[in-house]
């Protein structure tokens, strides 16, 4: 461990999305109003009538990756401009695009383009109905390695915390490696409702036609490093990063040892910065000790400045 201890922004994945995201941000800061509207021209989609208003194009994830993203970042500039920093990012799976334009290495606006495309890829690859994903409660993820190298099709999606790990793959084996996982000891199995086996190597011709999209933006090298979902190590060469793009649309999510590696690096206060408190309670599993402060609503803000003023981490 280090003397200082350094604060990480980390921003949530696809299922924190909901109705009326932002939309305070859009209302009291120009620069949060600014990302939405850069964002509805550049992609053609009504930003605002998406996140703030109901419809049901939100879950649906050609549109959630590109609301995501363009919320957390909308949200990150009125964080920036209370004088919040971070010496760190990471994202879970799509959030991680928001965690390298906040370090730097990336505009937001590209950001953005790319998970649109990759909302895109990632639901039209596979045809509906022939990939599945299952969360699985109070396992060990060893064990469920293990159970899993006997299964075909079917490998771990995310490595959350411990006692939840998504299983992915084709709809047959992950039916199949539940009546295993559940002969094993599995207390509980839930089936998610999504439109693809994500983070499965289904999804590699997704991130091969993802791979051609880096050709219309510019990288630039990062001010602050990042952690990657696809070695849960830290990034600090901005060469690599497309390479672990592409790989982590077909690759686990290690969102566990992610923080457990930012905590090895010193890492004692963690922003989370997006709607919900997904990550805050995949926290308080990986290391109890550490404290997840939510930016959620415009409120939060001068909330969490105050506290951090005190000094408060892990």
């Amino acid at each position: 461990m280090t003397d200082k201890i350094k604060t990480a922004f980390i921003y949530p994945g696809q299922g924190a999305q909901k109705i009326g995201m932002g939309a305070d941000f859009y209302k009291n800061s120009a620069a949060a109003r600014e990302i939405f509207e850069r964002a509805s021209e550049a992609l053609d989609l009504d930003m605002k009538a998406l996140c703030f208003e109901e419809n049901d194009r939100l879950d649906l994830t050609e549109y959630t990756q590109a609301a995501m993203v363009t919320t957390c970042l909308a949200m990150t500039e009125a964080v920036r401009e209370a004088g919040l920093q971070p010496d760190i990012t990471a994202g879970l799976s799509l959030g991680e695009y928001a965690a390298i334009a906040e370090a730097g290495g990336m505009d937001a606006l590209d950001a953005i383009r790319l998970v649109r495309k990759r909302g895109i890829l990632m639901q039209n690859t596979v045809p509906a109905g022939e990939g599945a994903m299952c969360a699985v409660m109070a396992m060990d993820a060893g064990k469920i390695e293990e159970i899993l190298a006997d299964v075909p099709d079917v490998g771990i999606a995310n490595y959350n915390c411990p006692g939840q790990i998504v299983i992915t793959g084709k709809r047959e084996g992950v039916e199949a490696a539940v009546i295993r996982l559940k002969e094993n000891g599995a207390r509980r199995t839930v089936m998610l409702n999504v439109s693809g086996p994500f983070h499965s190597p289904m999804l590699i011709p997704a991130g091969e036609e993802l791979a051609k999209e880096f050709d219309q933006i510019t990288l630039h090298p990062l001010k602050i490093p990042y952690m990657t979902n696809v070695t849960a190590q830290k990034v600090e060469d901005i060469a690599e990063t497309k390479g672990l793009l592409v790989r982590q649309v077909s690759s686990p999510v290690r969102w566990m040892q992610s923080m457990e590696a930012m905590i090895a690096e010193g890492v004692g206060q963690f922003i989370e910065i997006g709607p919900g408190k997904t990550l805050a309670g995949f926290m308080k599993k990986i290391d109890p000790k550490c404290k997840v402060h939510n930016i959620s609503v415009w409120e939060d803000i001068e909330n969490v400045t105050e506290v951090l003023r005190g000094g408060a981490g892990c």
